[in-house]
Order: structure tokens, then sequence, then C-alpha cells
């Protein structure tokens, strides 16, 4: 038993106002603004502190694709200005150093519950509460129930035969251990070439004594060209944090400077390449709207990806190589683009290899190593930098039971159901922070949090004015919604590419678009247009 902050006994089977399941930057800032409220919150969480995303992925070289200045809170103007970044893009340790300041300077641990994992939820439809069971066999009666779970906090491990027979150690980077791992000497095999991988393959191989790369589908990297921040960059964001933010808001991404107001058909061969050299010297996620149609037009993508498969070729210096890492059959950004230090430039060194897997499956994991159809690897270690069940897998790992008995499970079947990413029917009072159906993964995700949470809590508020004591979408309201997330990506070229954006990376999962790909600025008007009209869209009583 622990004591809230209104000073009551909260235990087993108590009746709090809200529980709150995860405690990383959705939650931590949740827990934050339902205080404001006066209500009565436990946030349980399943690591052994907050952080969500920067607890578990502690891999080498795990690190923020958006530039930390724009990567933190704007609740707190004083948070602002007392908080120092040391790097363009901040590093997973620096990132949970500022996670756990936030924790500390608003007091919020003592209503965590660490350790604690949310095993299943259910709405009790005589008493209008959710039933909460956790790990710990405790049970609690919440009226409100807040998902924030995180997009890619379910890490996939692939179905390799004999993988469980492998003798020398096995890594996931979402699961990576605590204590510092050393590969010094080690023959070393990295499964994947996605985001962690490209961020940890540069620093495992300046460890290992040789590093084997299986890739299957080669992805599109930029660099970051991180460097230290410099403290004139950082007082001039202190001086302007409310202007920037603003800025960072009315864009599609919820970046700063990213969108681009030009097609490139209206552009000459010379312009475009002059723009595109432009972004690629910046670095980062900006190649990402280099144009303004070229998630839309595949003319487009083509001139962007051919500008990148030639960075790759001046890099790589064996052309096989290079040629295994320019993606081909994908347009650029339809799967997440990544932000690299040193990724192509690693492929350089002696004791660095590319296995094609494409074309050379890997048949079996022994207990030494991995097997291919064509040849062995010796190996010490293995990394599984095989990705996350994204999106729906974080929110199908909790048994969720809604009015009348409904599974989400069930719900979910054909792919995600829901209304603005935020709620579903059949699921009263509960919500989700950046959850299917929302611009989430397409944008500054901490931007796209601090926009479900001020939502949540403003919704939260004017049911407590108005005396309401349930609310939750209607079955229209979520039909069309869904209809409208589907049709507005089948415009754009993200539909064209087997994605974890459409559940492809997971075997039997429906494939589905499930981010929002209207902007996150034109999602932010949705979402304000929704709440000025008494929540229009749902339905509300008593």
């Amino acid at each position: 038993m622990i004591l809230n902050q209104k000073n009551k006994l909260v235990g087993s089977k108590s009746v709090l106002d809200t529980v709150v399941i995860g405690a990383g930057f959705a939650g931590l800032y949740q827990l934050y603004k339902l205080r404001q409220l006066g209500l009565q919150t436990i946030v349980f969480e399943a690591g052994g502190d907050v952080g969500g995303t920067w607890y578990w992925n502690r891999y080498p070289g795990a690190r923020c694709d958006v530039e930390s200045m724009g990567y933190s809170y704007s609740f707190s103007e004083e948070l602002e200005q007392e908080w120092v970044w040391t790097e363009r893009y901040a590093s997973q340790s620096e990132i949970l150093k500022y996670a756990r300041h936030v924790a500390d300077r608003f007091d919020l641990k003592k209503d965590i519950r660490f350790n604690t994992r949310v095993l299943k939820v259910t709405f009790e439809e005589n008493n209008r509460r959710w039933l909460v069971t956790t790990s710990k066999n405790e049970t609690f009666r919440a009226r409100f129930v807040i998902m924030a779970l995180g997009c890619l906090s379910s890490p996939h491990s692939p179905s390799i035969p004999g993988l469980e027979t492998f003798e020398g150690n096995c890594y996931h980077t979402g699961f990576w251990p605590h204590k510092k791992v050393d590969f010094t000497g080690e023959n070393v095999g990295v499964i994947g070439t996605g985001s962690s991988a490209i961020q940890a393959i540069p620093l495992i191989a300046e460890q290992a004594k040789h590093l084997t790369i299986f890739q299957r589908t080669a992805n599109f990297s930029i660099p970051a060209w991180n460097k230290p921040l410099a403290k004139e960059i950082q007082q001039q964001w202190k001086d302007n944090y409310r202007k920037l933010r603003v800025e960072a808001q009315q864009s599609s991404s919820g970046i700063r400077n990213m969108d681009s107001d030009q097609n490139a058909a209206d552009l000459t061969s010379s312009q475009q390449q002059k723009e595109l050299e432009r972004r690629w010297k910046y670095g980062g996620l900006i190649m990402w709207n280099a144009f303004a149609d070229t998630m839309k037009n595949r003319d487009s993508n083509d001139v962007v990806s051919a500008f990148v498969h030639k960075k790759i070729r001046e890099v790589v210096k064996d052309p096989a190589t290079a040629d295994l890492l320019c993606p081909r059959n994908y347009p650029l950004g339809s799967k997440r683009l990544c932000v690299d230090t040193n990724y192509y430039e690693t492929f350089n060194k002696s004791n660095v290899t590319l296995a094609d897997i494409k074309s050379d499956p890997i048949k079996e994991i022994t207990a030494t190593g991995i097997e291919t159809s064509e040849g062995f690897f010796k190996l010490d270690s293995i990394v599984l930098a095989t990705g996350f069940d994204a999106m729906t897998g974080p929110m199908l790992n909790i048994d969720v039971r809604g009015s009348d008995g409904t599974l989400l499970t069930e719900r979910w079947a054909e792919g995600p159901q829901t209304y603005l990413g935020i709620s579903m029917a059949k699921f009263p009072n509960l919500f989700m922070i950046t959850g299917p159906g929302s611009p989430s993964v397409l944008s500054n995700v901490l931007l796209a949090i601090e926009q479900h949470v001020d939502w949540i809590a403003n919704c939260l508020q004017y049911m407590t004015e108005n005396q309401f004591s349930l609310i939750e979408p209607t079955h229209e309201a979520e039909k069309n919604w869904v209809h409208h997330v589907n049709e507005v990506a089948e415009d754009t070229l993200y539909v064209h590419s087997d994605s974890w954006y459409m559940g492809a990376n997971i075997p039997g999962k429906p494939r589905v678009f499930m981010p929002y790909v209207g902007g996150a600025d034109k999602y932010r008007d949705i979402c304000e247009h929704v709440s000025q009209n008494k929540y229009y869209g749902f339905s509300l009583s008593n």
C-alpha cells in the first residue's frame, strides 16, 4: 500500500479517479496534468524507472532522431530554461537523465508503481468503473484508464529455427542489459538493418573482432552530423521557445524547418540537386520532406532516392556492398527514415561483412552460429535488431475488455479501430496516447504526446464541469475516422511499402496502414474542432 497526494490510503481493490499505464514521457506528463485537475491517480510501470523507450532501449548508439532542443517538454518554462542539452541529437543516457530530472523536479515518482505490469483491464458495467489487475496480484478500480504505452514498446523476436539453442550471448536491442556489454575480441552477428541496427552497428564494429550484418532489406539512412550543442544555439532556443514551439506545432511533422512548399517537378534538375545537397549537409529527417510531393509523387521520390543512392556509393568503397546497401522497390520515407553516425562508413572496415539474407536466407541458428543456405557464420554473440510490434502490440499485450465484454483483440482482429487515435467505441472512459489513427510515429512524438495529454486533460475537465460520468466515441464516428485515415494514406506512397507502419514485419498481423498521414498540424486542428464542438463524435452520459 502507498500514500497518494491526497494522503488517502491506496491499495488492493482501491477506487481511484485515474489509472495511467506507462511511465515514459507520455505517462509522466499525463500524471502532471491529472494532478493539476485534482484527480487521484496511480501510474503503473513495468520497468524499474521512468523513461519508457529511453529506459529499455540501451543498445550502443541509441539516440533520438529529433534534435534535442525540439525533443523536450514545453509545459514548463522553468524546465525549458534550466535544462541544458549537450548534443545536437541527444543520446539515450542523456534523454533518460532528462526524464528522471522531470520526475524528480515535479515529485512524480511517489505516484508511480515501478516493476508492475498491468495484465488485465476490464470495464464493470454495474459500477461504471475499470477493474485493473497487476502482475503483483493487486486490483484497482478507476473511473478512467489512460494507456501511455508508447508506439514502439513491444519488441519483436523473429521465429528463427534453433535460436534457443545458441550457446553464445544473444541480445535484443529493445531489451538491452543495464550493464555494459563488451564485444571485444568476439565474432558478432547483427540481424536486421532498421533504425536500432543502424545506430548500433558502427559502435559494435569498433569493438568486435569481426562483425557480420545480416540484411534482408536495405534502409535509407541520412547522416545526423551530430556534434556538441553550441551554447549560442541553445540560448537562441531559450530566448524564443514560445515562437519556435508554435512553428513546430504548425508543421506537418512537428519539426521546424522540415516542410517544403516546392514540388520537385517545378524545379530544374540543378535546383533539385542544390536543395537536396542543402538538406543532406544539414542532416537528419529533413531529407524526408525534401519536396512538397516527396511522399505523394513517385517521380519526385525517385529524385530523392537516387540522390541518396549516389551518396551511399560515394561513401562505400566496395561497389557490390554499396549496391546491396541501396534500398530498392519501395519509396524513400515509406519506411521510417533512419538517422545515423558513420553507418555507411562502417562497411569500409576490414572486420565488417554484409550478408544478404534476401538472396541467401538464414536456415537456422545453431549452438555456435548462423547457417544460411550457402554458408555458415561462426559467432560468439548475436544481436537481434528485429524491431517492434508497433502501435497495436503494446495495447494487445494487455487483456482489455470493454462494455458487453467486448475484447480488444477481437475488435482489432482486422486492424485497429479508433476515433482520433485517442479512444474506441465500446471502451468508455479509456484513452490512448499516440494510438493508431494518430500522427504519432510520423511526427515529433514528444510533441504528439503533449497534444494528446492536453486534449485528454481538457476532456476530463469538461466532463467534471458538466457532470458527465462516461464518454466513448460512437460507432459511426469511429468508422468514419478509420475510413478517413485509410483514404488519406491511399493518396500517398506510404502504402507502397512492407513497413511496420503497415504491420508487415509481424507474421499474421493485418496489413493496415496505422498512423494518420494528414499532417500533425491538420490533425491538431481536427482534435480542437471536436472538443470545441462539445466533443463531436462522442457519446457522453451522466
